[in-house]
């Protein structure tokens, strides 16, 4: 909302995603396929008003604001060859939220001043400090009387949105069923186990006297393991990666996860069972499995919560994506490029 002002709920008109599954067998959205027609052409130059929605103006600077904010979340410019088809999604975008901010006027909805106090206050606290929220401010070329004004907006149509998909109905029991029995390669779950380790770095490159301290050290890490030292306090105090903090815990994880030498000595061992050193090109390990599943399909009666949640949201998205249709096809809407 720093950069522009534009709401999750705004952007819900999207091509409906296909089901996937997780590793748990919980159907997930995956990205729509890229549209078959190229998009026009997005001229260099830009007006300094892009379109008008019923008479009121889609500026530049919003476009622009909204650009940026593409641009910084994906931590990169927009590439060339994508950029025609990123900025009229993006233009889309700012129309459908304006459709939704006049449907606001028209129905009466605003945001009160507590819950606008309210989100700035949860917005001020993503910066370290008020001169660094005052500096995001002004990069965006914004005033926080401004910010307050998008903030009341986009609170207005979260509330709009919400109240129109509130009366989308929810998923059937026959319609669960029917999406288990029609996607039974969702639900299958590979092999996995629980597994922990204790990295000691080495770069493949460095030298024998170099990879001899850290085969050492790690040497005597396993010998304090299989003397009955707990693994997770060894990990804390040993190990170098990520994992350290949680105990080297990695969570469950399927043989595809890993590099092929740690996935092979973590899955040959049983739960409980602690590995020989194991040399990857990250360095030395120990690995201690503390669970193993096997492969399977996950019956119906464990996935039919997550189904309908999967299928609600779906229904969601269709209620909100016809509303959104309904108020386009009612509207002046005019592109300007």
């Amino acid at each position: 909302m720093l950069a522009v002002g534009v709401s999750a709920v705004a952007c819900k008109k999207a091509p409906a995603a296909q089901a996937a599954t997780t590793q748990s067998g919980t159907p997930a959205a995956t990205t729509a396929a890229a549209p078959s027609t190229p998009p026009k052409p997005v001229p260099a130059q830009l007006p300094d008003v892009v379109a008008r929605v019923n008479g009121e103006d889609v500026k530049k600077a919003d476009f622009e604001r909204m650009i940026k904010t593409i641009e910084a979340r994906a931590g990169q410019p927009i590439p060339p060859e994508r950029r025609d088809e990123i900025l009229r999604g993006a233009l889309d975008q700012l129309i459908v939220y304006k459709l939704l901010a006049q449907e606001c006027k028209t129905r009466g909805l605003a945001a009160t001043d507590a819950d606008v106090d309210a989100k700035l206050a949860e917005l001020k606290k993503q910066f370290p400090t008020e001169d660094a929220f005052s500096k995001a401010l002004q990069e965006r070329g914004l005033t926080l009387d401004g910010l307050k004004s998008d903030a009341r907006t986009d609170l207005s149509v979260s509330k709009l949105m919400d109240t129109e998909v509130a009366s989308a109905a929810g998923p059937s029991d026959a319609e669960a069923q029917d999406f288990y029995a029609k996607n039974p390669d969702k639900f299958k779950q590979e092999e996995q186990v629980r597994a922990s380790h204790i990295l000691i770095r080495v770069d493949e490159k460095a030298d024998a006297a170099t990879k001899k301290k850290a085969k050492d050290e790690i040497e005597s890490v396993l010998k304090q393991a299989r003397a009955g030292a707990d693994f997770a306090t060894l990990a804390r105090e040993h190990s170098q990666d990520g994992s350290a903090a949680q105990g080297g815990d990695l969570n469950y994880f399927t043989r595809e996860q890993m590099v092929p030498a740690f996935s092979n000595a973590a899955f040959a061992l049983k739960p409980g069972q602690i590995s020989d050193v194991v040399t990857t090109q990250f360095g030395y390990h120990i690995i201690k499995v503390t669970e193993h599943k096997p492969a399977r399909v996950v019956p119906f009666e464990e996935a039919s919560a997550k189904i309908k949640e999967f299928l609600g949201e779906q229904k969601k998205q269709q209620h909100a994506d016809a509303f959104i249709d309904g108020l386009k096809k009612k509207s002046k809407i005019e592109v300007l490029i």
